[in-house]
């Protein structure tokens, strides 16, 4: 498949924004659980700022992706089949939750009614994290994407980014006991994500092992030797240019190394010196090679697909 940079952002921007609403109300019951009565309004309602800015910015991005901006109100018309439509309906939602924390916490709402705001918008969080991941798994046509898997991979990506960065925020602020308790949890979400990442890797290896579909049943020719010399075009069209990704074996190898040094190894080295010295500045090193690694990743999850089309098209040029 050809990936599209505004979708990878999107996906990417969106998740570290609902990761770090899920962290600042973990931060309010940690704050609760000392018997500390100032909830710190002002590092709740910054925060919630910031998580309401990651999703415009993702908001923003998708917008780069639609052919015909001005009709995208018409997505919300198909919510009773399509994820899509539903994560259309379910952002905006999101973002009005978010929108409620921040200007609660900037004019001092009391501790009861900020967890309840931030209950209501986790529900709805990973609401919006399953539409997200079901876009693409139910996708049975794309092996590679109709796995449980997906979605357990864009839980665990975001949720681990937006802690990570919300470790990062807390040091910059002073708070030094949330830093450590945000930067353990990013840890654990990152080891858990390079488990289900692996997996799903491990997974997509041997379902290209053993293809389901090839040129021969595709044909009905069952010479042991079938394949296309031409694509049939004078130029490129559609097929050749939204299903190919363009990049040559190597490269493709490459990117897969380089998301998984970075969001793994990389980010956990940063994250546990950052913690363990109370460096903010260690933490969003940190913060920042996950997330180079994630642009990686939301590439490689992309162009490592392999649509059924490609068994025609299987030369570009």
């Amino acid at each position: 498949m050809h990936p599209a940079f505004s979708v990878i952002f999107l996906t990417t921007l969106i998740g570290v924004g609902q990761g770090l609403f899920i962290a600042l109300n973990i931060g309010q019951v940690f704050d609760l659980a000392r018997d500390d009565i100032n909830l710190g309004h002002g590092f709740y309602a910054w925060g919630g700022f910031l998580v309401l800015s990651f999703l415009a910015l993702g908001l923003i991005a998708s917008v780069f992706h639609l052919g015909h901006p001005e009709r995208a109100w018409r997505a919300v018309t198909q919510w009773r089949t399509s994820w899509l439509s539903r994560e259309v309906i379910v952002l905006p939602l999101f973002m009005l939750i978010v929108f409620a924390y921040m200007l609660g916490h900037f004019n001092g709402m009391d501790a009861e009614q900020s967890l309840t705001l931030g209950l209501v918008g986790i529900i709805v969080c990973f609401t919006l994290f399953v539409c997200t991941g079901m876009i693409y798994a139910c996708l049975r046509f794309l092996r590679e994407w109709a796995t449980p898997l997906t979605v357990v991979n864009f839980i665990l990506f975001g949720s681990a980014s937006g802690f990570i960065f919300a470790a990062a925020y807390a040091g910059w602020a002073g708070q030094p006991e949330l830093l450590e308790l945000f930067g353990e949890i990013g840890a654990w979400l990152t080891l858990g994500a390079l488990v289900s990442r692996g997996w799903t890797l491990k997974r997509n290896a041997e379902l290209r092992a053993r293809p389901k579909t090839t040129t021969q049943t595709a044909t009905g020719i069952h010479h042991p030797e079938v394949r296309q010399t031409s694509m049939g075009l004078m130029g490129g069209s559609y097929n050749t240019r939204e299903f190919f990704h363009g990049m040559k074996a190597l490269a493709v190898r490459r990117i897969k190394g380089f998301f998984l040094v970075m969001v793994f190894p990389v980010t956990l080295a940063l994250l546990l010196a950052g913690t363990a010295l109370d460096s903010a500045f260690l933490v969003s090193l940190a913060f920042l090679a996950q997330y180079l690694g994630l642009i990686a990743e939301r590439w490689y999850f992309f162009a490592q697909v392999n649509h059924p089309q490609n068994i025609y098209y299987q030369q570009v040029g």
